[in-house]
């Protein structure tokens, strides 16, 4: 790994999609502008709609449509390594999409695709989740190459799960989240946290962060930890940039003087 700067980009989407792309453009900018030369958008960032099913309006096939050309035009434009949040792809029956982290390099290449594996369902009798009702889950875990080190992708409710980081051993986790206000509060940082210290990594979380027009309110605190589980940078709510410089030197010091990832005993199949 070479040392470089990251940002996690948040904002609080609407469900008009021109008003969050006309935010992420912004937001892109002061990111690139700063020195950052990976940038990863929120879940959602597109759209954050009324209903659930308002995504399946803007739905596109893999390879074609304005949301995809927007992440490789902006990658381009900035000559950045650009994990483009989620957007809604079309799955294999028209009332389900997939919902897709794709990952753009420099000259705007679409270079990785990752399909949430893990759906959210959540019901405590005031609030109620289920992405599994327009959501088709993914299968396959992605990881990617830069010239600064390996990044893995994960999405939101992945994160609950540490099987899913222990398929891939990289530098760098990005994970897109869009964390509810009540499960945020409960769990958002200690398991980003425990994510960067068991997979000796770094972790840059990108979040939807406040009240929404939709009245949904999602927690924010996006957040860059460093594999000794120190959190580097954190916005709390708000749209904005969390950015910090993620240093070789950290990383290669924990796993040398703490070898965890060698002292492994029971291996997943």
């Amino acid at each position: 790994m070479q040392t470089f700067a990251a940002a996690a980009i948040q904002m609080v989407s609407t469900p008009d999609v021109a008003t969050n792309l006309k935010t992420a453009s912004r937001l892109i900018g002061q990111a690139a502008a700063g020195g950052a030369r990976l940038l990863v958008l929120p879940e959602y960032f597109a759209i954050m709609g009324a209903r659930d099913t308002d995504k399946l309006a803007v739905q596109e096939p893999f390879g074609a449509g304005p949301l995809q050309d927007f992440l490789a035009t902006q990658a381009s434009q900035h000559g950045v390594w650009l994990v483009g949040g989620t957007v809604p792809l079309a799955g294999t029956g028209r009332d389900r999409v997939r919902n897709t982290c794709l990952v753009y390099d420099p000259d705007g290449h679409c270079v990785a695709r990752y399909d949430k594996i893990h759906l959210f369902g959540f019901d405590n009798g005031e609030e109620r989740y289920a992405e599994a009702d327009t959501i088709e889950p993914g299968a396959d875990t992605v990881a990617f190459d830069t010239p600064f080190g390996r990044v893995g992708l994960a999405v939101c409710y992945d994160l609950r799960f540490p099987e899913l980081f222990r398929h891939a051993e990289v530098d760098v986790w990005a994970l897109p989240a869009a964390f509810t206000a009540t499960t945020g509060r409960a769990h958002w940082e200690v398991l980003l946290r425990a994510r960067a210290i068991e997979n000796q990594c770094f972790v840059v979380a990108a979040a939807q962060g406040g009240l929404h027009p939709t009245g949904r309110e999602t927690f924010g605190h996006s957040l860059i930890a460093d594999p000794w589980g120190q959190v580097l940078e954190c916005l709390p709510t708000g749209e904005g940039v969390a950015q910090a410089e993620l240093k070789a030197s950290q990383l290669d010091r924990v796993r040398r003087i703490l070898p965890a990832l060698r002292h492994r005993r029971l291996a997943l199949s």
